[in-house]
Order: structure tokens, then sequence, then C-alpha cells
């Protein structure tokens, strides 16, 4: 998190940025895009208020694992972005978020394919919110679920995160 800026939500930011119609004085308090999701080339499709979802290409050429099938670890990430994506659009100024958990089950491997995470709250309290979100191949089959619990941080926990 960086300091007050004054700017846009970061709901609004994002909009903005997939409608095509952010400017370059738009600012916002969280940074986007990730250095994470830069270095992987995973991008932001769809945004509302606690929700996300967000696209890789991916292949086992470049993410593969020793069986060559993309690497579940991959997986993981594109649910953290998603999730984490979907929470940031609930934070204030000076507000942040940490995850505390997050479990996955894979159901089917993956090779080559543009995986698409979707992102959704199933239970949203005042500091701890859950969230379940699908992974899915571009043949339309889950390849895994992600269950994930995110804590809201506030005041002087928020600090310097």
């Amino acid at each position: 998190m960086t300091g007050q800026t004054d700017g846009l939500p970061v709901l609004a930011w994002l909009q903005k940025s997939l409608d095509g119609t952010l400017q370059e004085t738009d600012v916002t308090h969280m940074q986007y895009p990730t250095a994470i999701s830069r270095t992987l080339g995973i991008r932001i499709v769809e945004v509302g208020a606690g929700t996300a979802t967000v696209e890789i290409d991916a292949s086992p050429g470049l993410h593969g694992n020793q069986q060559g099938t993309v690497h579940g670890g991959l997986l993981c990430e594109l649910a953290d972005a998603a999730i984490g994506t979907a929470h940031s659009t609930l934070m204030q100024e000076g507000e942040s978020f940490a995850s505390i958990d997050l479990k996955i089950n894979f159901f089917r491997p993956v090779w080559t394919s543009t995986l698409r995470a979707v992102a959704r709250p199933v239970q949203s309290g005042q500091t701890i919110t859950h969230y379940h979100c699908d992974i899915v191949r571009d043949d339309g089959k889950v390849a895994a679920t992600v269950i994930s619990a995110v804590m809201t941080l506030r005041g002087d926990k928020a600090q310097g995160r």
C-alpha cells in the first residue's frame, strides 16, 4: 500500500482501466497491475464489488511441471490473484488486507489453455471474508476450486502493507 492519494476507489479505478477510460492522472491507493501479475501475464478481465475474474494463457512450455502439465502452483497464484483483486475492490484508503488461508482442490490437468479464475465472496464480515474461486479451462471444464479467507486490516495494522 502506498501513501494517501485522494484518488479513485479501487473498484472505480479498475473499472475505468477495463473500459479504457483511465486517465494518466487517475490514481488509487493500491498498486495495479501487481508485479506478480505482470511477471506471469495475469490479466484482470472483470470486476465488481467483492468479485473479480482474471485470466492467464498457460502452457507446459512456460508453466510446466515434471509430468508435462501446468504446475499446480500457477493455479494457486491465479486464484490468489482473483481473490486478492476481488477483496481489493472493497478497500478504502487506509485499509489493506492479508490472506489467512488458501485451499485448492485439483480436478483436471491443464495443458495449453487460457485459464479463467472467478472469485466471489461466500460470506463477508467486517474483518474476515471467505471466498470461493473456480479455475476454468478454455474447454469450460473446472480444473480446480479454491476457498480462501482474507482479513481486512485497518489503522496501524494496515500501515506499510
